[in-house]
Parts: C-alpha cells; structure tokens; sequence
C-alpha cells in the first residue's frame, strides 16, 4: 500500500509554542513529540555538517517505527562540487545515512541546486549514475532551465523524484518523473483553505496510483507550516 509522509523542514523551534508545542515542554522533548503529531521531518542541518553517528541514533531512539527522516544533501555535492567530481565525498556522505537505511527511517535525499545552476544535462547524467539506487532521492532544481523533458527523462530513467517546490518566488512544474514515491516542498507563508483542498486532491491521485507521497511544510517563526502538516495527515487517517 503507498503511503503517505506529511511534516515540515525541522523541528528544534521553541517559537512553536504554545501553538504546537506545549508551553513547558523541554526542547529535548521536541521531536519525540513532534513524531507523536507527523511522521516525517527533512533535516536540513545536514547540508552544512555530516551527521554524527550519536545523532542519528538519537533520532532513531526517539521515533516510531514508521517514522521516515528527509535529509538534506550536503552542499560539498549541491553547492561547492555543483554534481561535479563527487566520488569521493558523495561516499561519505551516504555512509552518514546508513543507520537510517537499517533503522528502515530513511526518507528520500534532497538535491536542492543552487539558484544559479543552469541546467547540464551531462553533469545530471554522470551524478545520477554514481547514486547507490538504494538510496531514494529528489531533485529540486531553482533554475528554469531545468524545467525540460530532456532532464524529465533522466530522473525517470534512474527512478528519482522531481521535487515540486512552490516559493512565493516560483513554481516548479508538477512532473511525476519517479515510480516510487513524489516528493513536494510546502514553501509559502500561508495557504489558503482551497489551496490545502487542491493539495489534498494531488496527493490522493498520487497515492491512489501506486506511489508514496513525501510533503514538507516551510518552517517559519509560528508553527502554522506544522499545523498545515497535521491537517493534510488528518484527511487521510480519518
């Protein structure tokens, strides 16, 4: 059965109280209770600093089983090396993941290109080919010239996902280029209550065609972006 996987981009946000935590809850106790409400969250501290092997173990200690953890590509491969000569770091990078993938709590890793990076359907080409298919990943691209059934084509050809972004800024075509799962990143302040119904509407034709279903509302100063979350997984556990 597809499943879906509904959170927002971290966590560790005292600013969400009382709204979605509670006003006394200690910050340590933050994800065990954020895991009570969602059953994903994309870390993205980890496009700065590998993980630690104590910090993933602690994460795994404090989710369900069910749990999955988004993580954030590290920008030694997005940003510094561009999806150039990365045979060296992308290895160590994905052995950081390992106790996720054993834990079954890997959710997909998030390429995110910098906004600066034209499409390069060769350099795409070469990186994905190196990716461990064992490892679930999304692509979200922030240059328009990407957007082009040539580069479609490649993620469908290594099953990855074209990760649909939506920013104030810009829209990313909503293209289902993987099998397995589609992936969506929630990023303006607020949406309406058509909005959310069109969201709602997408993710069921999605899951109902035989693919999971990853979404990550935008962390802000107020929780609203976990409250949107906690909403859209309520549609489909009623």
């Amino acid at each position: 059965m597809p499943q879906l996987f509904v959170g927002t981009s971290g966590w560790a946000y005292p600013s969400w109280k009382p709204g979605f935590y509670p006003a006394k809850l200690a910050q340590k106790n933050f994800l065990s209770h954020y895991a009570a409400q969602l059953n994903t969250v994309e870390v993205n501290f980890s496009f700065r600093q590998l993980l630690k092997d104590t910090t993933v173990q602690k994460w795994i200690a404090e989710t369900p089983a069910h749990f999955r953890l988004g993580i954030k590509a590290h920008q030694v491969l997005t940003h510094i090396k561009r999806l150039k000569n990365t045979q060296d770091f992308l290895p160590r990078f994905i052995a950081t993941l390992e106790p996720l993938m054993r834990a079954g709590k890997l959710g997909p890793v998030l390429f995110q290109l910098p906004p600066n990076m034209k499409a390069d359907a060769a350099v795409l080409e070469e990186f994905l080919s190196t990716l461990p298919k064992a490892v679930p990943s999304a692509f979200e691209f922030r240059h328009e010239s990407w957007f082009a059934d040539p580069i479609f084509d490649l993620l469908k050809n290594h099953n990855r996902a074209l990760c649909v972004a939506e920013t104030e800024e810009r829209v990313t075509p909503d293209v289902v280029t993987s099998t397995d799962f589609a992936y969506f990143r929630y990023r303006k302040p607020t949406y309406s209550p058509d909005e959310r119904r069109a969201m709602v509407a997408r993710i069921r034709e999605l899951l109902e065609q035989g693919r999971d279903v990853y979404a990550y509302f935008k962390h802000e100063e107020t929780p609203q972006g976990a409250l949107y979350a906690v909403e859209v997984l309520k549609e489909f556990q009623a």
